[in-house]
């Protein structure tokens, strides 16, 4: 998603997230055994409006830049879109991305140059290998209604894939009491990316809880798309988001009704393709 004032060689060259950024963003939060849990609250995320959509933008992206969020390791962009009901954001290009998209209220229309159309529901996931380069458009399926998802970009392992798209339907009882893995290098019974990297999603009552443990040089990053937990000892909200690095376990408790996504990625990784620079 974006109105294509940059191309992704301009995104991979001024704001890639690279090992070495990620080593001293590790280094600057973090005192010797001590795990970082960085908390980012939803004010402090960047606030896109256009008349037609809305959007939080987690990650430097289009005319939003700041070096200080850059992604974490290969998980370059993460934003939070909502487009008013009929809306269509037109077909742009990217190239050596893995744009991966969960839908969360509303109908989801995709279409992409390689005619392979497609529509989801909420909780719906799809995968679009934008590698040797590919158009793609984004449309509320609703003349009625708002829609919202989450679209991200996880940078591939691999330079110039050939453009595929992948998706499936998960349902709110799928992620019910429980982390749902859906996204994830195997495939299989999730969507799969051609990256070591996953992404899982959870509806909790309140009371219930679910546990991840985040492993040596790997770091993730949580977001609260609705309702009130704690993570471990740390209140959040709708809307706040946290940056993990690991190893280390998290707890998340529900205080209210909870809708989340959970993304884990290497620290380290080799960019490919446009972001090698």
């Amino acid at each position: 998603m974006g109105d294509g004032t940059l191309s992704a060689r301009e995104l991979s060259t001024e704001t890639n997230a690279s090992p070495e950024l990620i080593e001293r963003d590790r280094d600057l939060k973090r005192g010797e055994g001590d795990t970082v849990l960085q908390i980012r609250r939803d004010a402090e995320i960047h606030a896109d409006e256009g008349g037609w959509f809305s959007a939080r933008w987690h990650f430097s992206f289009d005319r939003y830049r700041d070096p200080e969020q850059m992604g974490i390791g290969p998980l370059r962009v993460f934003n939070d879109d909502r487009l008013v009901a009929g809306a269509d954001w037109p077909m742009h290009p990217h190239a050596d991305v893995e744009g991966l998209t969960y839908v969360v209220e509303g109908t989801f229309e995709h279409a992409d140059s390689l005619g392979q159309d497609g529509t989801l529901q909420p909780g719906g996931v799809q995968r679009m290998t934008l590698g040797s380069g590919a158009l793609h458009s984004e449309r509320n399926g609703s003349k009625t209604e708002p829609m919202r998802f989450l679209q991200f970009w996880i940078l591939p392992d691999t330079p110039s894939l050939p453009p595929s798209v992948e998706q499936r339907q998960f349902t709110r009882e799928d992620r019910h009491g429980r982390l749902l893995k859906v996204i994830g290098p195997e495939g299989g019974d999730v969507v799969a990316v051609h990256q070591d990297a996953s992404a899982y999603v959870a509806a909790l009552e309140p009371s219930s809880e679910v546990e991840y443990a985040f492993g040596q040089d790997r770091a993730g990053y949580l977001y609260l798309i609705g309702g009130a937990a704690r993570l471990n000892e740390d209140r959040l909200d709708t809307g706040d988001a946290v940056k993990v690095f690991g190893p280390e376990q998290i707890r998340i408790a529900a205080e209210e009704v909870v809708e989340l996504i959970l993304v884990d990625v290497p620290t380290r990784y080799t960019p490919v393709g446009v972001w090698a620079g």
